[in-house]
């Protein structure tokens, strides 16, 4: 059965004078597929601002968003209806072929996923592998979901979430030393972990539902951390089954919580919002931003 959200996304950025705005790329619009579908939109800039929609080189919905004239705020309110079908872990199945780790794509596979199987950040004392490493188990064949599924669940457990607004993402090895992280850092990490066991993954960037936050919807279960913000997680491509999300922020799999906005090979590809200003070095005061999912009824 499909499940139908309204997705209210609020970004403010303040300033002590007026400015003037250069070009802004949005990246809000959840990501069209055969599980999710965009029922309505609507995008509100203030100040009044020259909007248009492309496409980026991984076919997310971009909107170049080109403020006109000064003002001291610059306002961004997104709104869309969804609808998003669940699709259950067990009716995707692998491969006979991918089931077990190690295995080996197919060539005309491995010239798609190029990208997403070779590893971004450096791993100069092999550290990241061997963390990676002990999700393996040497005295049984390692089945590929379950070895997945294992990292997922221990991020979230043997790490600290921390929450952080600020642009940009810690490294693997960084948050492996700091012990803690954001949705993003967790996300890469298992990403760069995965890639090192021969595992193709790619950043999303989206919305995450969670009940205690919706009026009406609260339910007794697993406490979410991310959402009421942009939240990030990431999708292994596993053949037979395809692109598969894990969020270690959670321990979520597959889950219709979350709601795809874009992918990419590494999470400084994802902003939902870039852009510049021109005015006095210290005009800027910060921003501001919120993020509501609430649930219809069916």
């Amino acid at each position: 059965m499909a499940i139908r959200y309204d997705i209210t996304h609020t970004t403010i950025y303040r300033y002590n004078k007026p400015v003037t705005f250069g070009l802004h790329r949005v990246m809000f619009r959840p990501r069209d597929s055969h599980d999710l579908r965009v029922l309505a939109t609507d995008l509100e800039v203030s100040p009044k601002a020259h909007v248009r929609m492309i496409q980026d080189p991984h076919s997310n919905s971009v909107a170049l968003v080109q403020p006109m004239g000064e003002a001291d705020e610059l306002r961004f309110v997104c709104s869309f209806t969804i609808e998003h079908v669940p699709t259950p872990l067990d009716e995707l199945a692998l491969e006979p072929s991918a089931e077990v780790l190690p295995f080996a794509y197919s060539l005309q596979e491995r010239l798609d996923l190029e990208h997403y199987l070779r590893p971004h950040h450096d791993d100069p004392d092999g550290l990241l592998m061997l963390w990676a490493h002990q999700f393996l188990q040497t005295d049984k064949p390692n089945g590929t979901r379950e070895v997945l599924t294992r990292m997922n669940a221990h991020i979230g457990q043997s790490l600290t979430y921390t929450a952080r607004d600020e642009e940009g993402t810690q490294t693997p090895l960084q948050t492996l030393a700091l012990g803690s992280g954001s949705c993003r850092d967790y996300a890469l990490l298992m990403m760069e972990a995965a890639r090192r066991l021969g595992i193709a993954t790619r950043f999303v960037s989206g919305y995450l539902y969670d009940a205690a936050l919706d009026v009406g919807q609260a339910e007794e279960g697993q406490a979410i951390s991310g959402a009421g913000s942009t939240h990030g997680w990431l999708q292994a491509y596993l053949p037979g089954a395809g692109w598969i999300a894990f969020d270690p922020t959670n321990n979520l799999m597959a889950s219709v919580q979350l709601i795809r906005v874009g992918v990419t090979r590494d999470p400084a590809l994802a902003p939902p919002i870039s852009g510049s200003w021109f005015g006095d070095a210290d005009a800027y005061e910060g921003l501001e931003t919120s993020v509501t999912v609430r649930r219809l009824p069916d």
